[in-house]
This record gives structure tokens, sequence and C-alpha cells, in this order.
């Protein structure tokens, strides 16, 4: 609400730039972190050994990525349907894969993929503060993942000269 009176305040004062998004109108594509091809892994690898040393129980919600640290939660997105899970990372895709993830069964069933085999997901993390854990993580060497801090200070100017500052 005090945003929005310094916003309507500033029309009618003759101010007139903005120099940043608040964080809460910042889409939500900003938590994307990567796009590519998903397959599914299932019965011939169920109760074995992952890389974590977990169990694979193809009725969870796991999956395998090429480097996120395990335990990460992703929201995975089918593209051609919009259907969503959210998954754990406890398995590692070997180094050569043109995959993005592999999926257990279960997520497979959910973002209705199984009779595909592959499809394009868009991987998400649930947070802000996950995108700062990924980038300590890596340290600024994100690989192939889109790691940005986008929150940023929202800032009225005037002439280049800041007349106020509202930090998130």
């Amino acid at each position: 609400m005090r945003i929005l009176l310094i916003l309507i305040v500033i029309g009618f004062s003759g101010l007139s730039t903005v120099k940043a998004q608040s964080p809460f109108t910042v889409p939500d594509s900003l938590l994307s972190i990567q796009r590519g091809e998903a397959s599914f892994y299932g019965k011939r690898f169920h109760k074995r050994p992952t890389a974590s040393g977990e169990v694979y129980d193809m009725w969870d919600y796991t999956a395998a990525h090429k480097h996120l640290p395990f335990g990460t939660l992703l929201k995975v997105t089918n593209l051609s349907n919009g259907n969503q899970a959210i998954v754990r990372i406890n398995d590692r895709l070997p180094a050569s894969s043109k995959r993005v993830i592999d999926l257990s069964r279960k997520v497979a069933e959910q973002l209705d993929m199984v009779l595909d085999g592959v499809t394009e997901v868009d991987l998400r993390v649930l947070s802000h503060q996950v995108i700062e854990q990924l980038r300590a993580y890596y340290e600024g060497d994100s690989r192939d993942l889109r790691l940005r801090l986008y929150y940023e200070p929202l800032f009225l100017a005037r002439n280049d000269e800041v007349i106020y500052k509202l930090k998130f």
C-alpha cells in the first residue's frame, strides 16, 4: 500500500523515473534456472542405490541432475501441456547426457510424459534464497544454469539524483 501511495504521489509531482522492479511484481519465470529435455527412469533402477546413497524408489518425487546439489527442490513444468511437479534431486545424470533431468516414474506420470518418454521441461527453484544458495555453491560459475539475482532495491530518481530508496 505504501509503495502504491508513493507512486501516486510521484505521478502527480512530476517525478517520472522508476529504476527497478519490486520483487513482489517480478514474474515467476525469473525463478527458472534451466530448460531442456527430460526423460524418466523406472523399473530397471527401482530399489537400486542412487549417487546420493539413497535407494531409488520410482514412486517417489525424485530426479537425477548432472550437478545440482543433492536435496535441491525444483518445480518441473512440462512445456507441452503445462503439468507440474515438485522434485528433489537425489541422483546424478552422466556428464555426457543430453538431457537436463531424469525423473522418477511417478513424476513422469504426473507430467503426463510416460507415452512420449522424453519432453521439453522448465526447471525452477522455489524461492529467491535458493538462487543465492546455488550461486554460493557454484562460486559464481553456474555452468549451464541461469542463476541471477533479480531483486533489486526500488528507487526513484529525478535527473539521476536518487530521492527515495526502498530496500526489500
